[in-house]
């Protein structure tokens, strides 16, 4: 055989091991060019990925292959005149299929020149990398995703750590305000500038819950809510508020089941999209409020879990947003109003209370057309919505005097806890750490625990705890402006968001210890 063989490759030329390589390559297109850019040969790697057979491409003008932007550069010209000067011309872009579609491929061109050194023609290899681009692209998309969703999660945790002090802060600040007008001589300019202080610390707090719903780590009480009765109640307030100029229309699906939401979170959800539209319109125009239920293939449209849900959505005819403007629409401290109209934490409130509630906010934009905000929230389940329905009203408040041990780290907050409740007429102990607690409640007979959650060493939960292992009846309520409450904790008789007033203190201390 070893004869036969020897026989066979002295019988091939040069040229024809040549082709025969040539002939076999079907991963990269490899083929001649005379010193003008005609195409002078053709391999089936070529036609495999570009498209042509060699009768229809040999003959032809290698630029064809180009895109009518490279073309218009001169890209073609360029680089067998930079392969022919520096002796070789590499490159990445985008080339055409015979069927009009692109892909990217990597190229080489080498001059071919005889013994003289006279430029014969060029040899053009080519590549097709299209799915190592769109890999490396959908790499670099997720690290994109990533690197966003870091930096969110960073300003997420940083604001509601902002949000928890400011909350602390302005628990004293209200609770003071509210004491000190029962004991302040009835002046009108004095109410007047009480007024004023009061109106400004709860604008306070409503930014301070933006910031903390932003961060997914306010308190939040999902119940079945109705969306017709909770439009209801706010649309005579939302007319008032959005002035004469502005139209609001509702229109709700008949028998929407309710919703499980947290109704006051809804209303200053829907308070900040009727808000933003008016603002979309400063001629003025109307506003769309609808209701609706989601259909299975819009729940899949926007990524939402298997279930059943319901879409309250805000419309305007107004400026809308650009492609650029509506990406960036719910980042936080992101706004196109002017200074000092707007903090740039109202979308982004919407879109971290809906998810926390198991939901979604979608928003659909178009320059000069206008906006629809949508809030998606699932339904209430049909047991769910006949107990709560069913649900005996609050017992009234307790008139009996307590004693109640008050737990706060924050001295500020202490005090004005402390005030409150004898106020009302408790006897107050105080605390500022658990394990000072857990002593005055092995001490003392106590008849209430009220205890801040976010307290070093011992928090609110884990102070619960160690109470429920030797006075497991013993009422205890936990303040919190966070909704860090472990599930595995045991259950408060009552979690009690702050700031809160004297009047939803009491309205808690009732419940806890009824009459």
């Amino acid at each position: 055989m070893e004869p036969v063989l020897d026989k066979f490759q002295v019988a091939l030329s040069d040229e024809g091991r040549y082709r025969l390589l040539i002939e076999a390559v079907t991963d990269y297109a490899i083929y001649m060019l005379d010193p003008t850019g005609i195409v002078a040969s053709w391999n089936p790697g070529a036609e495999r990925f570009k498209g042509y057979t060699a009768d229809e491409i040999v003959g032809q003008h290698f630029s064809r292959f180009y895109t009518e932007e490279d073309k218009a550069a001169e890209l073609p010209a360029r680089a067998l005149q930079l392969a022919s000067e520096e002796g070789s011309f590499r490159a990445e872009g985008w080339r055409v299929r015979k069927d009009g579609t692109r892909f990217w491929a990597s190229v080489v061109i080498d001059p071919i020149r005889d013994s003289a050194g006279i430029l014969q023609g060029f040899a053009k290899v080519t590549r097709d990398l299209t799915e190592r681009r769109q890999a490396e692209e959908a790499l670099e998309k997720t690290r994109a995703t990533l690197l966003q969703s870091q930096k969110v999660e960073s300003i997420g945790q940083l604001t509601g750590g902002i949000a928890h002090d400011f909350n602390n802060l302005l628990m004293a600040v209200l609770g003071s305000l509210e004491l000190l007008s029962k004991r302040l001589p009835d002046d009108p300019q004095i109410k007047r500038l009480l007024n004023n202080a009061v109106q400004g610390a709860q604008r306070g707090a409503t930014l301070t819950q933006r910031m903390l719903a932003f961060a997914r780590r306010q308190t939040l009480t999902p119940v079945p809510v109705r969306l017709t009765d909770l439009m209801d109640g706010m649309t005579e307030f939302l007319r008032r508020s959005m002035g004469p100029g502005v139209e609001i229309e509702t229109r709700f699906t008949v028998g929407l089941p309710p919703v499980l939401a947290d109704a006051n979170q809804v209303e200053l959800a829907l308070m900040n999209l009727v808000t933003n539209a008016r603002d979309a319109m400063p001629d003025g125009g109307k506003i769309l409020i609808e209701a609706r239920e989601l259909s299975s293939e819009a729940q899949k449209e926007h990524g939402l879990s298997p279930g059943h849900y319901v879409g309250l959505a805000v419309s305007d005819k107004g400026e809308g947003m650009d492609a650029q403007t509506l990406a960036r629409a719910i980042e936080p401290f992101f706004t196109t109003k002017g200074v000092g109209k707007g903090t740039g934490l109202g979308l982004a409130m919407v879109h971290g209370m809906t998810e926390q509630m198991g939901g979604r906010l979608s928003i659909r934009s178009e320059k000069g057309v206008g906006t629809t905000a949508e809030m998606y929230f699932p339904a209430a389940p049909v047991e769910t919505a006949i107990a709560n329905e069913q649900a005996v009203m609050p017992q009234s408040r307790a008139r009996r005097p307590l004693t109640v041990l008050a737990v706060d780290d924050d001295a500020l907050v202490l005090l004005n806890t402390v005030a409150m409740l004898e106020d009302m007429g408790h006897t107050v102990l105080e605390a500022m750490s658990g394990a000072e607690a857990l002593e005055l409640v092995q001490k003392h007979a106590v008849d209430l625990v009220i205890t801040d959650q976010a307290m070093p060493r011992m928090t609110g939960a884990q102070l619960l705890a160690a109470i429920r292992q030797f006075k497991p009846d013993l009422p205890v309520i936990v303040a919190t402006g966070y909704a860090e409450l472990p599930k595995d904790s045991p259950r408060a008789v009552a979690v009690l968001t702050k700031p809160f007033s004297r009047d939803q203190l009491e309205k808690v201390v009732a419940m806890a210890v009824p009459q």
